[in-house]
């Protein structure tokens, strides 16, 4: 069976972990939410509280071993509290040098700067954080969704479907049909 591994912390942008998270579910994937403790983790729409969520491991308690993809949702505070994450920035490095996908959304390829794995990778993301994503020395372009060999990013929220679309061909899985 595909497995799947989501990372993310309190501030993630709601709909950047449900979404990806439901089609991989409806793909068949199995999927792990790991953060760095086991507490509810609570989602945020745009600037207003959303959902909370359980995760299912702790980030110490995972590896790139046990997984087929690694995804990382946005949110401002998401991905800037996982930089101060070690085991956070070793996953990203374990999954990305093992040519796994990894697939990272919005505000999600911070982590991907702090684990200093873009040096001449073509990669997208929210706008504030496009300088940085040069400065990790990222070939930076706007467009919904850029896949550069295992690597997929995409901007915002509205870039879910054609994220989702690129995370699910990287797997080799089928997005369920709906009628």
């Amino acid at each position: 069976m595909t497995k799947a591994l989501i990372i993310a912390t309190d501030g993630f942008e709601q709909s950047e972990l449900f979404g990806p998270r439901q089609a991989l579910l409806d793909a068949g994937v199995e999927v792990t939410l790991a953060s760095p403790a086991r507490d509810p983790i609570q989602g945020m729409e745009h600037d207003k509280k959303g959902d909370t969520i359980t995760p299912d491991a702790l980030i110490t308690d995972v590896s790139v071993d046990g997984y087929d993809a690694l995804v990382i949702p946005g949110g401002v505070a998401n991905p800037d509290t996982l930089r101060m994450n070690a085991q956070a920035i070793k996953l990203v490095r374990d999954f990305l040098f093992a040519k796994k996908p990894v697939a990272a959304i919005c505000h999600g390829p911070w982590l991907l700067a702090e684990a200093e794995v873009l040096e001449g990778r073509t990669v997208t993301g929210w706008p504030s954080i496009r300088t940085d994503l040069k400065h990790a020395g990222a070939i930076v372009v706007d467009q919904e969704v850029v896949v550069d060999d295992n690597l997929i990013t995409s901007r915002k929220p509205d870039d879910i479907p054609a994220f989702n679309r690129e995370l699910l061909a990287k797997l080799g899985v089928e997005a369920k049909q709906t009628a």
